[in-house]
């Protein structure tokens, strides 16, 4: 009798599970700033400091 030794792929496993883990975060990490890049995060940012400043304008009048 021959004895074969069976292939162990659990490591293999485990490092395609850290890739996909890696490659996962990376892509959702793009996604979650995907809206600073459109501007409109400054723009309420804007109109917000604007309508204070005219609520602290007609505070003082």
């Amino acid at each position: 009798m021959s004895d074969t030794q069976e292939k162990d792929y659990f490591w293999f496993y485990i490092g395609g599970l850290i890739v996909a883990t890696v490659i996962l975060v990376l892509m959702l990490k793009a996604d979650e700033t995907k809206h600073l890049q459109s501007g409109a995060v400054a723009q309420s940012q804007a109109e917000v400091f604007q309508k204070i400043e005219n609520k602290h304008r007609n505070n003082s009048n």
